[in-house]
């Protein structure tokens, strides 16, 4: 991989960042996780969101989070902790609605120092987002590779530099071919951490998820607590101990031919409260 080296500059002009993060509609976000956690999919994508704009609000480095979304329920929510939202007026995919908000963060505040960042980042701790941000201020173009070492998640333009994005698939070169520096630190595991599958997001609760997502989780799992193989029905205890059946449709939803009890579950469900209806069992699969 080509490398570019670039006399450090000073600090930013205006000494923080503004972040730009894009989120596609919720009903067909995170498309890859669909095969781990079926119809949780669009409530996942929320929270990893959340927990993003929340960790990203929270470093000490960062003076405002622009989401380019035309999701209704994402924009509200990610309102509430303080992003703006501005519509993707380009629609013209990932990387038009990234240099939509760099330029919107701009007509604003032409010195702005912008990055862009992906929005499934739910382990997002502020003080690697921190360290990531300061190495960035030495460069004019810098970019983060994902934790697999192909794609990115995050880039960085330094004050009247362009952001230039091309995230997508091997982002990693292709930014490194526009002359963007590489960010090679071995503590910023979570800024790193993308979620697109059931192992990606294993990997990430390893590290330590936040708020949104791990709240969102706690409501898809449970323990098996009774059984009946002849009607294929039977009950899961919630996180919090509270017993709730399960009917034949469920079972057979998931694919299970034997449940035992005290097995960890993951489950699908309908309604609150005492009208909670499970509507798919099957095993924890991250």
């Amino acid at each position: 991989m080509a490398r570019h080296v670039y006399e450090r500059r000073g600090r930013a002009t205006d000494g923080v960042w503004s972040l730009v993060v894009p989120l596609k509609p919720l009903s067909v976000a995170k498309s890859r996780l669909a095969a781990a956690v079926g119809a949780d999919r669009p409530g996942l994508a929320l929270a990893f969101a959340q927990d993003t704009v929340a960790g990203a609000l929270a470093c000490a480095a960062v003076r405002d989070v622009v989401v380019v979304t035309d999701d209704p329920l994402a924009g509200a929510e990610l309102a509430v902790l303080g992003a703006r939202i501005l519509p993707d007026a380009p629609a013209g995919g990932l990387n038009a609605a990234l240099a939509h908000g760099a330029r919107a963060v701009r007509a604003g505040r032409p010195r702005a120092a912008v990055a862009a960042m992906n929005a499934d980042l739910p382990s997002l701790r502020p003080v690697e987002l921190l360290r990531v941000l300061e190495t960035a201020e030495g460069f004019p173009r810098a970019f983060l590779a994902d934790a697999a070492g192909i794609g990115t998640t995050l880039l960085s333009a330094a004050p009247e530099t362009e952001l230039a994005p091309a995230f997508g698939g091997p982002s990693r070169v292709r930014h490194s071919a526009s002359g963007a520096v590489e960010i090679a630190r071995p503590d910023v595991e979570s800024v790193r951490r993308d979620v697109d599958t059931g192992a990606d997001l294993r990997a990430a609760a390893t590290l330590g998820l936040g708020a949104y997502t791990a709240r969102y989780s706690a409501r898809m799992q449970a323990t098996a607590y009774t059984y009946d193989s002849q009607t294929r029905s039977g009950s899961v205890l919630l996180d919090d101990g509270t017993p709730v059946r399960f009917e034949a449709p469920a079972f057979d939803a998931g694919g299970l031919r034997m449940l035992r009890p005290g097995q960890r579950v993951r489950i699908e469900t309908e309604g609150e409260g005492s009208a909670l209806r499970i509507t798919l069992i099957t095993l924890q699969t991250f």
